[in-house]
């Protein structure tokens, strides 16, 4: 039973959502804007070591309020004891759909669902072996410089060894200035694999903003309860369109 455990560890699906955060917000790509990310995410514990990158993801406004999204990957695992492995991870897939304007006092809501298929061997650590889903719902208000944003939701896997799962996560940034944008979350899940357990997550981070359309973003964090994870995000944000955004959204 503990090598079940330990192997749907290492194929355990990472949970990285908002770049740079776990956390992710409901304001969907500008209509006809498009961003672009490379970058790279490391989840280690104390039984394996998993990495995605270089990955790619690319984010659409297909139309006012929706944003259509992609990652695709190539992923990195190691089990201790066993040698690396690496590949093509699973493809994720989504759509965001902001149904509720922030307003002056109240807050913009919207959904996020997503789907991964399992483009990656799971036999070698590198996918999860069937597709699976996380449909969650966030929020979020600004105020100034200041903005908070969160909320949660379902994980449905069916794969073998792992388990369905809730998740939930909450997060205040501040702009300091046009260039750099700090940030900090805590970003909590249950257990999402057969014989293991929750955790909750510190994580703090950011964006480095050279121009209004590219920026540098970076996070890092810590398992401050249950199941111990090391996590970290870097990567690259590139983004165009008619009026051009100033950024990355979170």
């Amino acid at each position: 039973m503990r090598v079940l455990a330990l192997l749907a560890l290492v194929l355990a699906p990472p949970a990285f959502a908002g770049p740079p955060f776990l956390t992710d917000d409901p304001e969907p790509v500008d209509y006809r804007h498009w961003e672009a990310y490379v970058f790279s995410t490391y989840d280690g514990s104390s039984d394996a070591r998993q990495i995605q990158g270089p990955a790619l993801e690319f984010n659409l406004g297909a139309a006012p309020n929706v944003q259509l999204h992609l990652v695709v990957p190539w992923a990195w695992s190691r089990r201790s004891g066993s040698r690396t492995q690496s590949g093509w991870g699973d493809v994720e897939l989504g759509f965001k759909l902001r149904f509720l304007q922030e307003t002056e006092h109240g807050p913009q809501v919207g959904i996020f669902p997503m789907v991964e298929l399992p483009a990656g061997n799971a036999a070698r650590g590198l996918g999860n072996g069937r597709a699976w889903f996380r449909v969650p719902l966030w929020i979020q208000k600004s105020w100034g410089p200041w903005t908070t944003y969160g909320g949660g939701g379902w994980t449905i896997n069916h794969a073998p060894g792992q388990r369905s799962h809730t998740f939930a996560g909450w997060l205040l940034q501040r702009d300091l200035g046009k260039t750099l944008t700090l940030g900090g979350e805590v970003f909590t899940q249950g257990a999402d694999t057969q014989g293991g357990h929750g955790f909750a997550i510190a994580d703090l981070g950011g964006s480095l903003n050279f121009t209004p359309d590219f920026s540098l973003l970076f996070s890092a964090g810590h398992t401050i309860r249950g199941e111990r994870h090391t996590v970290a995000y870097l990567g690259l944000y590139w983004t165009s369109g008619p009026a051009t955004p100033h950024g990355p959204r979170s």
